[in-house]
């Protein structure tokens, strides 16, 4: 998410994920010593774990030969349909030949992290992460500092100066329904009809995943509340829990396809993937409560593939990388640097939404105090 804008401003634009691997949680005990790349020196002299730039390896050759020696990279959270993972871990994988182990691909922010803290040490923990941004901005102690080769092109809003995190892509939140199960959903009060009853989702919990948090918010908005006043959207999910219209199920693929959750609160992006897959689905962001938000990609600072972490950062934010993450329906944070001198696909730049208005984007210390109000609220109103 945008981390240092107004609550509420004009965005005349936000372009609005196969695991290779199954990562395994722990090894056997007759297994051999796991190799530890930590220690691993840099061209100069720096161990590839403290190394800040591609620079530290002698340039890019010197990361790439580096991250190959490794040979492998642990991903997390990152399902193939989203932001259109699936072909930029296959597109990694096939460029540098790493291989790439994808865990939990539907796993929240705040179990990314549960990860990285339970396998610390161990060959399977995560290298790097992709984080909502209250669990982002609640962790920046995890994470290794890097400033990738185009750092520059990235806004300043989107990162932190010394690339902690750095802002990834974004989109809006939306409301996705089966037009052939429901009625067309037109705002979000049309959830609270007994039409909805037992038919609609939340992707996630709000005190964990970023894409259930800002689902609230967005009906906060549509109640009368805002990015300081988080506590309508709770009450509106008590109703609807209430009215027997909420539907417990963290929504994925099959439950959308199957017809389980037959409507979902979630990114514009995720929702329209199924679009492609379901002739009915049909995706919504509800003009008057637009809420967009970006999110947070970082090194763990204990990455048992210290160069390969850094090489997937520089694959992610290079014209490459970046125009994958474009063809996943999302907004690459370089888009108007890259549209500037041409080198943004054109093709999936069109396909994207527009937003003519006011879009609510939370900063840190709005965030900060929603989170807490969540924490204290969110199961007593849900269970």
């Amino acid at each position: 998410m945008n981390i240092s804008r107004n609550t509420t401003q004009v965005m005349s634009r936000i372009l609005a994920g196969a695991a290779v691997g199954l990562l395994a949680v722990g090894a056997a005990a007759c297994a051999p010593p796991e190799k530890d790349n930590s220690g691993a020196q840099t061209e100069s002299g720096v161990s590839a774990a403290e190394a800040t730039s591609a620079a530290d390896f002698g340039g890019m050759d010197g990361l790439v030969e580096a991250a190959k020696a490794e040979g492998e990279l642990n991903v997390i959270a990152l399902p193939p349909d989203w932001a259109n993972y699936g072909e930029i871990i296959q597109a990694f994988s096939d460029k540098y030949g790493i291989k790439v182990n994808s865990a939990q691909p539907d796993a929240s922010s705040q179990d990314e992290i549960n990860a990285a803290d339970q396998q610390k040490g161990r060959s399977t923990a995560p290298d790097v992460f992709d984080l909502g941004q209250a669990v982002a901005l609640a962790n920046t102690s995890q994470y290794a500092p890097y400033r990738v080769e185009v750092f520059d092109d990235i806004p300043v809003a989107y990162k932190d100066p010394d690339g902690t995190w750095v802002n990834d892509y974004g989109g809006y939140m939306s409301i996705g329904f089966d037009s052939s199960k429901v009625p067309p959903v037109t705002s979000v009060d049309d959830l609270l009809k007994p039409e909805y009853q037992g038919k609609v989702a939340l992707n996630g919990d709000p005190t964990q995943a970023g894409a259930a948090f800002s689902g609230v918010l967005m009906v906060a908005l549509s109640q009368g509340g805002s990015a300081d006043d988080i506590a309508p959207g709770v009450e509106f999910f008590r109703k609807l829990k209430e009215a027997g219209n909420f539907l417990p199920v963290d929504p994925t693929p099959a439950t959308i396809e199957s017809g389980q959750t037959p409507v979902v609160i979630d990114w514009n992006y995720t929702n329209s993937a199924e679009s492609k897959k379901l002739p009915s689905w049909q995706v919504v962001v509800p003009p008057d409560n637009a809420v967009a938000g970006y999110y947070y990609q970082a090194i763990n600072k204990d990455a048992p593939h210290p160069a390969a972490a850094r090489l997937w950062q520089e694959f992610l934010y290079s014209d490459e990388g970046q125009n994958l993450f474009a063809r996943g329906g999302v907004r690459p944070v370089r888009a108007d640097v890259m549209a500037a001198d041409g080198t943004l696909d054109k093709e999936a730049a069109e396909t994207l939404p527009i937003i003519d208005g006011p879009v609510t984007v939370p900063t840190p210390q709005q965030t900060e105090a929603a989170s807490k109000y969540l924490a204290d609220n969110w199961a007593a109103a849900v269970g």
